[in-house]
Protein backbone atom coordinates (compact mmCIF):
# COMPACT_ATOMS: atom_id res chain seq x y z
CA UNK A 1 0.00 0.00 0.00
CA UNK A 2 1.30 3.45 -0.93
CA UNK A 3 2.66 5.34 2.07
CA UNK A 4 0.60 8.44 2.92
CA UNK A 5 -0.04 10.98 5.66
CA UNK A 6 -3.50 12.46 6.28
CA UNK A 7 -4.29 15.84 7.79
CA UNK A 8 -7.84 16.81 8.77
CA UNK A 9 -8.58 20.53 8.56
CA UNK A 10 -11.90 21.16 10.36
CA UNK A 11 -12.49 24.80 9.37
CA UNK A 12 -10.86 27.99 8.13
CA UNK A 13 -10.42 29.59 11.56
CA UNK A 14 -10.85 27.95 14.96
CA UNK A 15 -14.26 29.07 16.17
CA UNK A 16 -15.87 29.30 12.74
CA UNK A 17 -17.51 25.95 13.38
CA UNK A 18 -17.98 22.82 11.28
CA UNK A 19 -20.72 20.20 10.78
CA UNK A 20 -20.53 17.26 13.16
CA UNK A 21 -21.19 14.76 10.37
CA UNK A 22 -18.33 16.16 8.25
CA UNK A 23 -15.93 15.96 11.17
CA UNK A 24 -16.97 12.40 11.98
CA UNK A 25 -16.53 11.45 8.32
CA UNK A 26 -13.02 12.85 8.48
CA UNK A 27 -12.20 10.89 11.63
CA UNK A 28 -13.45 7.68 10.00
CA UNK A 29 -10.82 8.21 7.29
CA UNK A 30 -8.17 7.88 10.03
CA UNK A 31 -6.22 11.16 9.85
CA UNK A 32 -2.70 11.27 11.24
CA UNK A 33 -3.14 14.80 12.58
CA UNK A 34 -5.79 17.47 13.12
CA UNK A 35 -4.54 20.94 12.21
CA UNK A 36 -6.46 24.22 12.36
CA UNK A 37 -5.53 27.81 11.69
CA UNK A 38 -6.88 30.23 14.29
CA UNK A 39 -5.75 33.62 13.08
CA UNK A 40 -5.39 36.20 10.36
CA UNK A 41 -4.63 39.85 9.71
CA UNK A 42 -7.55 40.02 7.25
CA UNK A 43 -9.68 41.93 9.75
CA UNK A 44 -7.01 44.59 10.16
CA UNK A 45 -4.85 45.64 13.11
CA UNK A 46 -7.52 46.09 15.79
CA UNK A 47 -7.47 42.56 17.24
CA UNK A 48 -3.69 42.61 17.57
CA UNK A 49 -3.51 46.11 18.99
CA UNK A 50 -6.44 45.75 21.37
CA UNK A 51 -5.48 42.22 22.49
CA UNK A 52 -8.89 40.80 21.59
CA UNK A 53 -9.83 37.55 19.85
CA UNK A 54 -11.23 37.18 16.34
CA UNK A 55 -14.05 34.83 17.38
CA UNK A 56 -16.20 34.58 20.48
CA UNK A 57 -15.09 32.56 23.46
CA UNK A 58 -18.16 30.36 23.19
CA UNK A 59 -17.47 29.55 19.53
CA UNK A 60 -13.79 28.84 20.18
CA UNK A 61 -14.56 26.53 23.10
CA UNK A 62 -17.14 24.61 21.08
CA UNK A 63 -14.56 23.84 18.38
CA UNK A 64 -11.68 23.19 20.78
CA UNK A 65 -13.72 20.72 22.78
CA UNK A 66 -14.37 18.57 19.72
CA UNK A 67 -10.81 18.81 18.36
CA UNK A 68 -9.01 18.06 21.63
CA UNK A 69 -11.37 15.21 22.52
CA UNK A 70 -10.90 13.66 19.08
CA UNK A 71 -7.13 14.02 19.28
CA UNK A 72 -7.07 12.24 22.63
CA UNK A 73 -9.48 9.52 21.49
CA UNK A 74 -7.56 8.69 18.31
CA UNK A 75 -4.11 9.41 19.78
CA UNK A 76 -3.16 11.90 17.06
CA UNK A 77 -1.62 15.38 17.45
CA UNK A 78 -3.77 18.49 17.38
CA UNK A 79 -1.99 21.64 16.17
CA UNK A 80 -3.42 25.16 16.48
CA UNK A 81 -1.83 27.98 14.49
CA UNK A 82 -2.01 31.68 15.46
CA UNK A 83 -3.93 30.96 18.66
CA UNK A 84 -6.55 33.49 19.65
CA UNK A 85 -6.50 35.21 16.28
CA UNK A 86 -3.34 37.31 16.35
CA UNK A 87 -1.06 34.88 18.13
CA UNK A 88 0.25 37.27 20.78
CA UNK A 89 0.77 36.41 24.44
CA UNK A 90 -2.70 37.59 25.49
CA UNK A 91 -4.32 35.67 22.62
CA UNK A 92 -2.46 32.47 23.46
CA UNK A 93 -3.32 32.80 27.16
CA UNK A 94 -6.97 33.32 26.25
CA UNK A 95 -6.87 30.08 24.28
CA UNK A 96 -5.08 28.25 27.11
CA UNK A 97 -7.79 29.26 29.60
CA UNK A 98 -10.38 27.64 27.34
CA UNK A 99 -8.23 24.54 26.93
CA UNK A 100 -7.94 24.27 30.73
CA UNK A 101 -11.72 24.20 30.97
CA UNK A 102 -11.97 21.52 28.27
CA UNK A 103 -9.42 19.31 30.04
CA UNK A 104 -11.24 19.67 33.36
CA UNK A 105 -14.71 19.08 31.94
CA UNK A 106 -13.67 16.10 29.79
CA UNK A 107 -11.35 14.60 32.42
CA UNK A 108 -8.46 14.44 29.95
CA UNK A 109 -5.06 13.46 31.35
CA UNK A 110 -1.56 12.41 30.33
CA UNK A 111 -1.40 14.59 27.22
CA UNK A 112 1.86 16.32 26.39
CA UNK A 113 1.30 19.95 25.51
CA UNK A 114 3.62 22.41 23.78
CA UNK A 115 3.13 26.16 23.67
CA UNK A 116 5.20 27.97 21.05
CA UNK A 117 5.40 31.68 21.83
CA UNK A 118 5.71 34.18 18.96
CA UNK A 119 6.13 37.46 20.84
CA UNK A 120 9.26 39.34 19.80
CA UNK A 121 10.84 41.65 22.41
CA UNK A 122 11.24 45.24 21.28
CA UNK A 123 14.88 45.10 22.37
CA UNK A 124 15.52 42.38 19.79
CA UNK A 125 13.83 44.46 17.10
CA UNK A 126 15.82 47.56 18.06
CA UNK A 127 19.02 45.58 17.74
CA UNK A 128 17.89 44.38 14.33
CA UNK A 129 17.09 47.96 13.28
CA UNK A 130 20.54 49.12 14.33
CA UNK A 131 22.14 46.34 12.29
CA UNK A 132 20.02 47.05 9.23
CA UNK A 133 18.21 43.72 9.49
CA UNK A 134 14.66 45.15 9.62
CA UNK A 135 13.10 46.12 6.29
CA UNK A 136 9.58 47.19 5.22
CA UNK A 137 7.31 44.54 3.74
CA UNK A 138 6.54 46.21 0.41
CA UNK A 139 6.82 49.70 -1.00
CA UNK A 140 3.72 50.98 0.82
CA UNK A 141 5.26 50.29 4.26
CA UNK A 142 7.54 53.00 5.70
CA UNK A 143 10.83 52.34 7.43
CA UNK A 144 10.36 51.29 11.05
CA UNK A 145 11.16 54.10 13.47
CA UNK A 146 11.91 54.05 17.18
CA UNK A 147 8.80 56.17 17.79
CA UNK A 148 6.52 53.73 15.93
CA UNK A 149 8.03 50.77 17.73
CA UNK A 150 7.65 52.41 21.12
CA UNK A 151 3.96 53.17 20.45
CA UNK A 152 3.27 49.60 19.40
CA UNK A 153 1.35 47.55 21.97
CA UNK A 154 3.27 44.37 21.18
CA UNK A 155 4.96 42.61 18.28
CA UNK A 156 4.52 39.05 17.04
CA UNK A 157 6.29 37.21 14.24
CA UNK A 158 5.08 34.53 11.87
CA UNK A 159 6.83 31.26 12.67
CA UNK A 160 7.76 28.71 10.03
CA UNK A 161 7.79 24.95 10.46
CA UNK A 162 10.99 24.71 12.54
CA UNK A 163 9.65 25.21 16.10
CA UNK A 164 6.54 23.14 15.32
CA UNK A 165 8.76 20.33 14.05
CA UNK A 166 10.70 20.41 17.30
CA UNK A 167 7.46 20.18 19.30
CA UNK A 168 6.25 17.24 17.22
CA UNK A 169 9.57 15.45 17.49
CA UNK A 170 9.41 15.85 21.28
CA UNK A 171 6.15 13.89 21.26
CA UNK A 172 3.76 16.79 21.90
CA UNK A 173 0.15 15.79 21.26
CA UNK A 174 -1.39 19.25 21.64
CA UNK A 175 0.56 22.13 20.14
CA UNK A 176 -0.62 25.71 20.61
CA UNK A 177 1.27 28.10 18.36
CA UNK A 178 1.49 31.83 18.68
CA UNK A 179 1.46 33.73 15.40
CA UNK A 180 2.27 31.31 12.59
CA UNK A 181 2.59 31.56 8.85
CA UNK A 182 -0.78 30.06 7.91
CA UNK A 183 0.46 26.91 6.07
CA UNK A 184 3.24 26.20 8.61
CA UNK A 185 1.32 24.01 11.12
CA UNK A 186 0.03 21.84 8.27
CA UNK A 187 3.42 21.67 6.57
CA UNK A 188 5.19 20.83 9.82
CA UNK A 189 2.93 17.83 10.42
CA UNK A 190 3.73 16.45 6.98
CA UNK A 191 7.45 17.16 7.09
CA UNK A 192 7.69 15.60 10.55
CA UNK A 193 6.33 12.39 9.03
CA UNK A 194 9.05 12.43 6.37
CA UNK A 195 7.17 13.91 3.42
CA UNK A 196 8.36 16.46 0.88
CA UNK A 197 8.48 20.00 2.23
CA UNK A 198 7.23 21.64 -0.96
CA UNK A 199 4.20 19.36 -1.16
CA UNK A 200 3.54 19.77 2.56
CA UNK A 201 3.62 23.57 2.34
CA UNK A 202 1.45 23.61 -0.78
CA UNK A 203 -1.09 21.30 0.82
CA UNK A 204 -1.08 23.52 3.88
CA UNK A 205 -1.84 26.49 1.66
CA UNK A 206 -4.90 24.65 0.32
CA UNK A 207 -6.10 23.32 3.70
CA UNK A 208 -5.64 26.45 5.81
CA UNK A 209 -9.10 27.84 4.93
CA UNK A 210 -11.02 24.62 5.44
CA UNK A 211 -13.38 23.81 2.59
CA UNK A 212 -13.01 27.18 0.87
CA UNK A 213 -11.25 25.39 -1.99
CA UNK A 214 -14.41 23.42 -2.77
CA UNK A 215 -17.57 23.94 -4.79
CA UNK A 216 -19.55 25.30 -3.06
CA UNK A 217 -16.78 26.79 -0.96
CA UNK A 218 -16.91 27.67 2.72
CA UNK A 219 -14.55 28.18 5.62
CA UNK A 220 -17.01 26.39 7.92
CA UNK A 221 -16.54 22.79 6.82
CA UNK A 222 -13.90 20.07 6.89
CA UNK A 223 -11.21 19.11 4.39
CA UNK A 224 -8.83 16.19 4.21
CA UNK A 225 -5.36 16.44 2.76
CA UNK A 226 -3.35 13.33 1.91
CA UNK A 227 0.39 13.54 1.33
CA UNK A 228 2.15 10.99 -0.86
CA UNK A 229 5.79 10.73 -1.89
CA UNK A 230 5.32 12.63 -5.18
CA UNK A 231 1.97 14.42 -4.83
CA UNK A 232 -0.90 15.25 -2.51
CA UNK A 233 -4.66 14.93 -2.75
CA UNK A 234 -7.42 16.96 -1.17
CA UNK A 235 -11.11 16.27 -0.75
CA UNK A 236 -14.02 17.51 1.38
CA UNK A 237 -15.46 15.22 4.03
CA UNK A 238 -18.92 16.60 3.32
CA UNK A 239 -20.54 14.77 0.35
CA UNK A 240 -22.42 17.95 -0.55
CA UNK A 241 -19.14 19.57 -1.62
CA UNK A 242 -16.47 18.63 -4.12
CA UNK A 243 -13.01 19.73 -5.16
CA UNK A 244 -12.37 20.50 -8.81
CA UNK A 245 -9.11 21.25 -10.55
CA UNK A 246 -10.28 24.85 -10.97
CA UNK A 247 -11.39 25.31 -7.37
CA UNK A 248 -8.14 23.93 -5.93
CA UNK A 249 -5.95 25.82 -8.40
CA UNK A 250 -7.88 29.02 -7.70
CA UNK A 251 -7.35 28.64 -3.97
CA UNK A 252 -3.65 28.05 -4.57
CA UNK A 253 -3.57 31.63 -5.90
CA UNK A 254 -5.60 32.97 -2.96
CA UNK A 255 -4.05 35.90 -1.06
CA UNK A 256 -0.91 36.09 -3.17
CA UNK A 257 0.86 38.96 -4.90
CA UNK A 258 2.38 36.66 -7.54
CA UNK A 259 0.68 34.00 -9.66
CA UNK A 260 2.88 31.11 -8.59
CA UNK A 261 5.58 32.32 -6.17
CA UNK A 262 4.76 32.15 -2.47
CA UNK A 263 7.14 33.58 0.14
CA UNK A 264 7.26 32.18 3.66
CA UNK A 265 9.63 32.17 6.64
CA UNK A 266 12.96 31.09 5.18
CA UNK A 267 11.42 29.60 2.04
CA UNK A 268 10.14 30.39 -1.45
CA UNK A 269 7.46 28.07 -2.79
CA UNK A 270 7.42 27.80 -6.59
CA UNK A 271 4.14 26.50 -8.04
CA UNK A 272 4.76 27.34 -11.70
CA UNK A 273 4.92 23.71 -12.84
CA UNK A 274 2.12 22.33 -10.69
CA UNK A 275 -0.39 19.96 -12.21
CA UNK A 276 -3.96 19.60 -10.92
CA UNK A 277 -5.65 16.30 -11.75
CA UNK A 278 -9.30 15.35 -11.18
CA UNK A 279 -9.35 11.96 -9.43
CA UNK A 280 -13.13 11.72 -9.43
CA UNK A 281 -15.45 11.74 -6.44
CA UNK A 282 -14.67 15.38 -5.68
CA UNK A 283 -10.99 14.61 -5.13
CA UNK A 284 -8.06 16.48 -6.74
CA UNK A 285 -4.41 15.45 -6.99
CA UNK A 286 -1.63 18.07 -7.06
CA UNK A 287 1.99 17.52 -8.09
CA UNK A 288 4.99 19.54 -9.21
CA UNK A 289 5.34 21.84 -6.18
CA UNK A 290 8.92 23.03 -5.63
CA UNK A 291 10.65 24.87 -2.81
CA UNK A 292 13.97 26.51 -2.05
CA UNK A 293 15.48 28.13 1.00
CA UNK A 294 16.08 31.87 1.01
CA UNK A 295 19.70 33.08 1.29
CA UNK A 296 18.81 34.83 4.56
CA UNK A 297 16.15 33.63 6.98
CA UNK A 298 13.56 36.38 7.52
CA UNK A 299 10.43 36.44 9.65
CA UNK A 300 7.48 38.77 9.22
CA UNK A 301 6.87 41.10 12.17
CA UNK A 302 3.38 42.38 12.99
CA UNK A 303 2.48 45.08 15.48
CA UNK A 304 -0.22 47.70 15.95
CA UNK A 305 -0.58 51.01 17.74
CA UNK A 306 -3.56 53.09 18.81
CA UNK A 307 -3.95 56.17 16.66
CA UNK A 308 -7.44 57.54 17.37
CA UNK A 309 -11.02 56.86 18.51
CA UNK A 310 -14.13 56.28 16.41
CA UNK A 311 -17.85 57.07 16.64
CA UNK A 312 -20.25 56.18 13.84
CA UNK A 313 -23.91 56.40 12.81
CA UNK A 314 -25.88 54.22 10.39
CA UNK A 315 -28.83 55.82 8.59
CA UNK A 316 -30.99 55.40 5.51
CA UNK A 317 -31.99 57.88 2.79
CA UNK A 318 -35.01 57.43 0.51
CA UNK A 319 -35.72 60.88 -0.94
CA UNK A 320 -34.63 60.63 -4.60
CA UNK A 321 -33.55 64.29 -4.58
CA UNK A 322 -31.22 63.70 -1.64
CA UNK A 323 -29.98 60.39 -3.04
CA UNK A 324 -29.05 62.16 -6.26
CA UNK A 325 -27.02 64.89 -4.57
CA UNK A 326 -25.91 63.07 -1.41
CA UNK A 327 -22.18 63.71 -1.95
CA UNK A 328 -22.84 67.44 -2.34
CA UNK A 329 -24.91 67.57 0.85
CA UNK A 330 -22.31 65.55 2.74
CA UNK A 331 -19.62 68.04 1.84
CA UNK A 332 -21.82 70.93 2.98
CA UNK A 333 -22.60 69.14 6.26
CA UNK A 334 -18.93 68.42 6.80
CA UNK A 335 -17.98 72.07 6.30
CA UNK A 336 -20.77 73.20 8.62
CA UNK A 337 -19.58 70.92 11.43
CA UNK A 338 -15.95 71.93 10.94
CA UNK A 339 -16.97 75.57 11.30
CA UNK A 340 -19.12 74.77 14.33
CA UNK A 341 -16.16 73.13 16.07
CA UNK A 342 -13.47 75.53 14.95
CA UNK A 343 -11.81 75.22 18.36
CA UNK A 344 -10.75 71.64 17.53
CA UNK A 345 -7.71 71.64 15.23
CA UNK A 346 -8.63 70.01 11.94
CA UNK A 347 -5.64 67.71 12.00
CA UNK A 348 -7.10 66.05 15.11
CA UNK A 349 -10.08 64.46 13.36
CA UNK A 350 -11.52 63.08 10.12
CA UNK A 351 -15.12 62.90 8.92
CA UNK A 352 -16.05 60.17 6.44
CA UNK A 353 -19.24 59.17 4.63
CA UNK A 354 -19.88 55.74 3.09
CA UNK A 355 -22.91 55.63 0.81
CA UNK A 356 -23.95 52.00 0.46
CA UNK A 357 -26.07 51.67 -2.65
CA UNK A 358 -24.15 54.48 -4.34
CA UNK A 359 -20.42 53.77 -4.67
CA UNK A 360 -20.20 52.75 -1.02
CA UNK A 361 -17.90 49.80 -1.61
CA UNK A 362 -15.50 50.93 -4.35
CA UNK A 363 -15.86 54.70 -4.13
CA UNK A 364 -14.33 56.53 -7.07
CA UNK A 365 -13.32 53.20 -8.64
CA UNK A 366 -16.94 52.07 -9.07
CA UNK A 367 -17.67 51.60 -12.82
CA UNK A 368 -21.46 51.45 -12.34
CA UNK A 369 -22.30 54.87 -10.93
CA UNK A 370 -26.03 54.40 -10.45
CA UNK A 371 -28.12 54.52 -7.30
CA UNK A 372 -31.23 52.63 -6.27
CA UNK A 373 -34.38 54.05 -4.76
CA UNK A 374 -32.72 54.14 -1.34
CA UNK A 375 -29.20 54.11 0.07
CA UNK A 376 -27.64 53.43 3.42
CA UNK A 377 -25.18 55.99 4.76
CA UNK A 378 -22.51 55.38 7.37
CA UNK A 379 -21.14 58.52 9.06
CA UNK A 380 -17.77 57.96 10.66
CA UNK A 381 -15.72 60.37 12.75
CA UNK A 382 -12.19 59.51 13.81
CA UNK A 383 -10.63 61.84 16.39
CA UNK A 384 -7.87 61.97 18.96
CA UNK A 385 -10.26 61.35 21.87
CA UNK A 386 -13.54 59.48 22.19
CA UNK A 387 -15.18 62.63 23.48
CA UNK A 388 -14.19 64.61 20.40
CA UNK A 389 -15.23 61.81 18.07
CA UNK A 390 -18.67 61.58 19.67
CA UNK A 391 -19.21 65.33 19.77
CA UNK A 392 -18.32 65.74 16.11
CA UNK A 393 -20.32 62.71 15.03
CA UNK A 394 -23.38 63.96 16.92
CA UNK A 395 -23.05 67.27 15.12
CA UNK A 396 -22.71 65.54 11.74
CA UNK A 397 -25.84 63.49 12.42
CA UNK A 398 -27.99 66.37 13.64
CA UNK A 399 -26.81 68.72 10.89
CA UNK A 400 -27.45 66.15 8.17
CA UNK A 401 -30.82 65.15 9.63
CA UNK A 402 -32.38 68.56 8.98
CA UNK A 403 -30.11 70.00 6.30
CA UNK A 404 -32.10 72.05 3.78
CA UNK A 405 -31.05 70.92 0.32
CA UNK A 406 -32.36 72.39 -2.91
CA UNK A 407 -35.77 71.06 -3.90
CA UNK A 408 -36.70 69.66 -0.49
CA UNK A 409 -40.44 69.98 0.15
CA UNK A 410 -40.54 68.90 3.78
CA UNK A 411 -38.83 70.20 6.89
CA UNK A 412 -38.87 66.75 8.53
CA UNK A 413 -35.79 64.60 8.97
CA UNK A 414 -33.72 63.52 5.99
CA UNK A 415 -32.52 60.33 7.65
CA UNK A 416 -34.08 57.10 8.88
CA UNK A 417 -32.25 55.50 11.82
CA UNK A 418 -32.50 51.73 12.38
CA UNK A 419 -31.17 51.98 15.95
CA UNK A 420 -31.72 54.13 19.00
CA UNK A 421 -29.47 55.55 20.22
CA UNK A 422 -28.13 56.23 16.77
CA UNK A 423 -24.56 57.15 17.70
CA UNK A 424 -22.22 54.23 18.39
CA UNK A 425 -18.97 54.78 20.25
CA UNK A 426 -16.63 52.21 18.71
CA UNK A 427 -13.60 52.97 20.85
CA UNK A 428 -9.92 52.88 19.96
CA UNK A 429 -8.71 52.75 16.36
CA UNK A 430 -5.46 50.94 15.55
CA UNK A 431 -3.09 50.86 12.61
CA UNK A 432 -0.28 48.50 11.71
CA UNK A 433 2.85 50.22 12.98
CA UNK A 434 5.10 47.20 12.45
CA UNK A 435 4.67 45.25 9.21
CA UNK A 436 8.27 44.41 8.44
CA UNK A 437 10.70 41.62 7.74
CA UNK A 438 13.54 40.88 10.16
CA UNK A 439 16.57 38.67 9.62
CA UNK A 440 17.19 35.97 12.19
CA UNK A 441 19.80 33.25 12.52
CA UNK A 442 17.30 30.43 12.01
CA UNK A 443 13.63 29.53 12.25
CA UNK A 444 13.71 28.50 15.93
CA UNK A 445 15.80 31.22 17.56
CA UNK A 446 12.93 33.58 18.44
CA UNK A 447 10.16 31.09 19.17
CA UNK A 448 10.59 29.54 22.65
CA UNK A 449 8.66 26.35 23.44
CA UNK A 450 7.06 25.57 26.79
CA UNK A 451 6.24 21.93 27.50
CA UNK A 452 3.99 20.33 30.06
CA UNK A 453 2.16 17.03 30.63
CA UNK A 454 -1.44 17.58 31.56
Amino acid sequence: MKKCFKILSPCGILGYGFPTESFENGLKDQPNAIVVDAGSTDAGPHKLGANTAIVSRQACKKDLERLITAGAQYNIPVIIGSAGGSGGKSHVQWTLEIIDEVFAEKNLTNIKQAIIWADIPKSVIREGMQQGKVTPLGDAVPELTEEALEQTTGVVAQMGIEPILEALESGAQLIICGRAYDPSPFAAAGVSAGFDEALAYHMGKVLECGALCCEPGTTKDCMMGVLYEDCFEVYPTNPERKCTTVSVAAHTFYEKDHPYILHGPGIILDLENCEFTDCGGGRVRVSGSRIKNTPVYQIKLEGARRVAYRTFVVAGIRDPLLVEKVEEVEELVKNSVMNQFSEIPRDRYEIHFYNYGKNGVMGALEPNNTAGHEIGVLFEVIAQTQSEASALCSAVRSTFMHYGYEGRKSTAGNLAFPFAPSDVEFGAVYEFSVYHLMETVNGKALFPIEYSVR
